[in-house]
């Protein structure tokens, strides 16, 4: 069992990485100080330091806890009962929809906001975009074949490759939302997926 110490240090480093989330996916990596991350989060500065080692390491540890999260719901998508896989998929692309608001994401738009920035500024973050988006192409390849198996969707192309052009097509999407302001790119993506995958609207 945990001691009131171990959990209070949980709680505390949690909180660190929730409130910097919230921030960062509103504001990017460089635009956000530590003071405005501490100074929300209610935590002295010197505590920071008792947690992680710099504000590089800070991002670390926060994208893989941001692609752990997500990983883990898009499993659980992927797994809803009573449903094929084609339908289990565009859920899925329904929900990106839903959590990458160019309004107000809460947070959950963490990688398209920091991926191409931080890329150039962290090995060690870039290291983790790298396997956090890995993972989540190839969740997608394996839905795809699924799919197939089921008779619920078609592809053209090898899965793993129709895998990859759609999660460059959703991010990519997710960027001209943010620069048009409208959902309109989703629509055109959500179109272009039906027709890589061969189901019906």
């Amino acid at each position: 069992m945990n001691s009131p110490t171990t959990h209070e240090n949980s709680e505390v480093r949690h909180n660190l990485l929730d409130t910097g989330q919230r921030i960062m996916a509103g504001k990017g990596f460089s635009a956000v100080g530590l003071n405005e991350i501490l100074t929300t989060a209610g935590v002295p500065k010197g505590s920071f330091y008792h947690y992680f080692s710099s504000k590089d390491a800070f991002g670390e540890a926060l994208l893989a806890r941001y692609f752990e999260t997500y990983l883990a719901e898009f499993d659980a998508t992927l797994q809803a009962p009573g449903v094929t896989m084609a339908q289990r998929l565009m859920t899925y692309w329904q929900q990106w929809q839903d959590n990458q608001s160019f309004l107000d994401c809460q947070g959950k738009c963490l990688a398209v906001k920091l991926g191409a920035e931080v890329a150039d500024l962290s090995e060690p973050m870039r290291s983790v975009l790298k396997r956090g988006t890995s993972g989540i192409v190839d969740r997608i390849a394996k839905a795809i074949v699924a799919g197939m198996t089921d008779g619920s969707l078609s592809v053209s192309h090898d899965p793993a490759v129709v895998a990859q052009s759609l999660y460059q097509l959703w991010l990519g999407a997710s960027v001209m939302v943010k620069i048009v302001r409208n959902t309109a790119p989703f629509e055109t993506a959500m179109m272009t997926t039906r027709e890589l995958l061969h189901i019906a609207a």
